[in-house]
């Protein structure tokens, strides 16, 4: 195992993870790709849901051009959690900006490298203290509805940023949070209908 600092940035929002323990497996090489027209690093780590610095690590070239086959690293997380992700940011942010999805998905990230939180995505999603769930649609059962396509981009792109930023770990609503303590944590950006926050 290896401890690797990550940091994240969702559309102006700086979001960090650090200290995420990632196995060294799932840094090696997935598979190759041939870059297209218009593609770089960045659309290419967004698309495939993989962090922009592992990959350009990987590949040690400052640029990419069409027709280059590339090495994909594996994603530090399974396709299953990418799946459960895409379901809580849909369940939270269904209706809110694009930005706002990705900075939600980065929350879920942000927890697993805190020492406050689990490890893992379920472990995260379903955080249950004294019989009530971390996240809203966990109790209500909105987290079984299926994901639309923005909420399975936001995750990737979330997964892409790891690498920039300066921490969220909560997200709220404040026209409708009823918590007293949620509004006393340090507030670091507002995107649509919810305040990011750690």
């Amino acid at each position: 195992m290896k401890k690797l600092k990550k940091l994240i940035i969702a559309g102006g929002l700086l979001i960090s993870m650090s200290a995420l323990t990632l196995n060294t497996k799932s840094e090696a090489a997935a598979f190759t790709h041939k870059v297209s027209n218009g593609q770089n690093y960045w659309s290419i780590a967004k698309n495939f849901g993989v962090p922009l610095k592992s990959l350009e690590a990987v590949n040690h070239w400052s640029h990419v051009y069409p027709g280059k086959n590339i090495v994909i690293p594996n994603s530090p997380i399974s396709s299953a959690d990418k799946s459960l992700m895409a379901r809580l940011v849909h369940a939270e942010a269904g209706g809110e900006p694009y930005a706002g999805k990705v900075a939600v998905a980065a929350v879920v990230l942000n927890r697993m490298s805190s020492s406050q939180f689990p490890h893992s995505v379920p472990g995260v999603i379903f955080q249950n203290t004294d019989g009530h769930y971390a996240f809203q649609p966990v109790q209500n059962g909105r987290i079984n509805q299926p994901a639309d396509s923005d909420s399975k981009k936001a995750v990737n792109e979330a997964l892409a940023l790891m690498g920039k930023g300066n921490g969220s770990l909560y997200f709220f609503n404040p026209k409708t949070s009823t918590s007293s303590w949620i509004f006393s944590r340090t507030v670091l950006k507002r995107i649509g209908n919810h305040v990011f926050a750690k």
